[in-house]
């Protein structure tokens, strides 16, 4: 078989991107070149600044509905005043800087800072607590923080600090606070001019940090270094669907890696702007009305926010600007696949990745996702489902999801984890990265997400994952949300529990749980019916939205030790 004829791609990515794609279009390979120096902010943001200084880069919607329109002209300016601000303070290279920033615009002029002067961005959630600041300063040796003057965050933040001796700078953005210097106020006063220098950060170098979600243990700092923005082009140009004058809405904070996937990197590598909506609560008739007042072109959210539109009547809105939609953060149920498909005639285009990678697996344009199925892998990465003896699982056997790196390793892939050696050898060995996700795959290639590692229930000899159940359950119209989960049961070992998040107006009584259980022994084989269900007011998340079973999982375990 011929190889594939590699070709740039279009515009200043083109300078570091080619790929190759079938007679269809589709895509069927990529590679990196002369990316031993790249630095995003240089290379891209500044590169664009100065072909087409007034070009969007971001629209930015404030919590009171001010729009502000910042050009990638501005971007370069405002970056620039920012690192020479921030190196004025004494900020350098390797210094650990943490960002608590919600969706501040201010974000994206620190983060562009710190690619120039070469300090690791560190973000972090601003529902972060004193206790989980101490925790991240300590594993991160934070060396600075920028914080958000909402709230109580820089309260916390100084409460978590007061005897830490390593962090030795503090800056406030939209506030004053005694003790902590005021970005807007003093930013203003610098140049907007900062040059590249012959020894400027790039390439392998660390450039980025993000705490995992820590739905098992502790958060670990994953690693990244300035090759991790290439490795979104894939994320934004053959995931979300991004074309150059597009507008992308994301919906995250920038506190989690999403913010990083769908807000920043491979959206301006496609020459699009982002949309930024800095609202302070959730609620998805005013999301829903950005995307119809503002245009939107391509939009992606984890599954919980389809789980919430899907809620409202999407037939009062006028979603017709866009083009693509995706989804990632959790697997998605088919049912809300269905759901939103048929209120909208948009099919949700499923992804699968970590704070370890960029997209792995993905239903990319072009090909014709199956509701539930995460898609097939992206040419940037060697996947595989192994066994635990290694051995490669065959159709239909669940394995852990296991990305070959003897090879080469992918750009998008960890460094590893920060002062975490026995963690990093955990997962980063015989010449695979170990994921911890399991999956299976179909006869056609696609992949079918199972569980975590650690969610696998194995109940009276069978191994049963939480993913299968659920979307059984979420077929429910009056479910909203749920998680399967195992409890102690002294015959079988382990037994299935359903969490169930009902919908507004949904009353929870006995009489609708033995109406659950009767669907339930129409729709699935007996080993793999709850026996157990339990009405919830809410799941136990994680900041970044994903649903903590082991939490629950951790409440029914410890409660049968004392009994």
């Amino acid at each position: 078989m011929d190889k594939p004829i590699l070709t740039r791609e279009p515009g200043i990515a083109g300078r570091f991107i080619y790929t190759a794609h079938d007679e269809e279009g589709r895509l069927t390979d990529i590679r990196f070149q002369d990316d031993d120096h790249f630095n995003f902010a240089f290379d891209i943001v500044d590169e664009l600044a100065r072909e087409y200084p007034k070009k969007t880069a971001m629209l930015h919607i404030d919590k009171n509905g001010r729009e502000r329109h910042i050009s990638f002209g501005d971007m370069m300016k405002h970056s620039n005043r920012t690192a020479n601000y921030l190196e004025y303070l004494g900020i350098k290279k390797g210094d650990r800087v943490m960002l608590v920033l919600k969706r501040h615009y201010q974000f994206w002029f620190i983060m562009l800072a710190l690619h120039k002067l070469g300090a690791v961005a560190v973000p972090a959630s601003f529902l972060l607590t004193r206790k989980d600041y101490e925790y991240r300063f300590n594993q991160g040796d934070i060396r600075a923080v920028i914080a958000s003057g909402e709230g109580q965050i820089t309260d916390e933040i100084d409460k978590a600090a007061k005897y830490n001796t390593n962090l030795k700078t503090k800056i406030i953005v939209n506030g004053t606070k005694d003790g902590w210097d005021s970005y807007n106020r003093s930013v203003k006063f610098f140049s907007g001019t900062y040059e590249r220098t012959i020894d400027a950060p790039g390439g392998d170098d660390p450039m980025l940090m993000f705490f995992t979600s820590g739905t098992t243990s502790y958060p670990k700092m994953a690693t990244h270094s300035y090759k991790y923005a290439l490795g979104h082009y894939i994320t934004a140009r053959y995931w979300h669907g991004i074309e150059p004058g597009g507008l992308h809405f994301t919906i995250s904070d920038t506190g989690w890696g999403k913010a990083l996937w769908g807000k920043f990197y491979g959206q301006w590598l496609c020459e699009a702007a982002v949309f930024t909506y800095d609202y302070a609560d959730f609620y998805a008739k005013e999301i829903l009305s950005m995307i119809q007042k503002y245009r939107i072109t391509t939009f992606c959210a984890p599954p919980t926010v389809y789980r919430f539109l899907v809620h409202v009547n999407l037939s009062e809105y006028d979603l017709s600007s866009l083009k693509n939609v995706t989804t990632a953060g959790e697997a998605l149920n088919p049912e809300i696949f269905r759901r939103f498909l048929e209120a909208t005639g948009l099919t949700i285009m499923e992804g699968f990745g970590q704070t370890e990678t960029t997209l792995t697996i993905g239903n990319l344009t072009g090909t014709r996702p199956r509701p539930g199925s995460m898609g097939k892998p992206t040419p940037q990465y060697d996947v595989h489902i192994l066994k635990l003896s290694g051995e490669e699982c065959g159709p239909g056997e669940t394995g852990e999801i296991c990305i070959r790196i003897d090879k080469e390793k992918p750009h998008g892939l960890f460094l590893g984890y920060y002062k975490d050696d026995e963690h990093t050898a955990n997962v980063l060995h015989d010449g695979y990265y170990h994921t911890g996700d399991t999956a299976y795959m179909d006869k056609d290639g696609f992949y079918w997400y199972v569980g975590r590692v650690d969610d696998i229930i194995k109940s009276a000899g069978y191994r049963v994952g939480p993913f299968e159940i659920e979307n059984e359950i979420m077929r429910l119209p009056y479910v909203l949300e749920c998680a399967v989960t195992s409890i102690p049961d002294t015959i079988r070992g382990q037994a299935i529990k359903a969490s169930i998040v009902l919908a507004e107006g949904t009353a929870a009584t006995a009489a609708l749980k033995k109406e659950i259980q009767k669907y339930l022994r129409g729709a699935l084989a007996s080993y793999k019916r709850p026996k157990l269900i339990e009405f919830v007011d809410e799941l136990p998340k994680t900041s970044s939205g994903k649903v903590r079973r082991a939490e629950i999982k951790e409440k029914d375990w410890s409660k049968d030790k004392t009994q």
